[in-house]
């Protein structure tokens, strides 16, 4: 069994609750979105195909006990599901980043998914699969990226859905870099009483210019 794979290295967790702590990235290639800020165009078709072997030695040479899966989009591939299971059974935390428009329940359970829910300033709202927030278990994560108030009202529209579904602190609502001015987003958070999490991508302040492998 293979997977295409983007790259796989070792850096700081930069956007989720994990934030800030050392983790190994797998990148898969490919994806069904072309979101509008999209900071990772070079996964859309660039990789190598790798046996799943070959990916776990490459994991295990970090020695790093916290592994994301990320893309790209990771649930295209046939393959990610069974590439989770066997970094869960050898000890890893696991965590998958998904854009939110694939079922992420065909993943183990025991895997800290990450569903990105996109705003309208994406231009790919439309594809959001809603049934996702009915496959959410209490440690999964959501995240709204937001560049304008309208993607803010949207994010904290859908929010209503999600409450019941997550511990706190599992909804986050991060500004688009360099685009949305983060305090603008604070002032709204606290003058709505949102009982979300700011966020911000933590990795692009501490390397501003590096593209990627961070």
């Amino acid at each position: 069994m293979s997977l295409l794979v983007n790259e796989i290295f070792y850096s700081i967790q930069g956007e989720s609750t994990y934030s800030g702590l050392p983790c190994t990235f797998v990148r898969l290639s490919g994806c069904n979105l072309r979101c509008s800020y999209c900071d990772t165009r070079y996964a859309y078709d660039e990789g190598l195909e790798m046996e799943i072997q070959a990916i776990m030695d490459q994991v295990e040479n970090f020695r790093c006990p916290l592994v994301e899966i990320t893309g790209g989009e990771p649930l295209l591939q046939n393959e990610t599901p069974h590439l989770i299971f066997k970094l869960l059974e050898n000890g890893y935390k696991v965590m998958m980043e998904t854009n939110g428009s694939l079922d992420i329940g065909q993943v183990d359970g025991r895997c800290i998914r990450i569903v990105d829910i996109k705003c309208p300033t994406s231009n790919e709202s439309d594809k959001n699969d809603f049934e996702n927030i009915n496959r959410l278990h209490p440690g999964d994560q959501v995240k709204f990226v937001i560049g304008s108030r309208t993607d803010y009202d949207y994010a904290r529209q859908v929010t209503t859905r999600i409450y019941p579904r997550l511990a706190p602190g599992h909804i986050l609502f991060s500004p688009v870099f360099e685009k949305m001015v983060p305090s603008i987003l604070v002032k709204w958070i606290l003058e709505d009483k949102l009982h979300v999490r700011f966020h911000l991508q933590l990795h692009k302040f501490i390397w501003p210019q590096a593209q990627r492998g961070v």
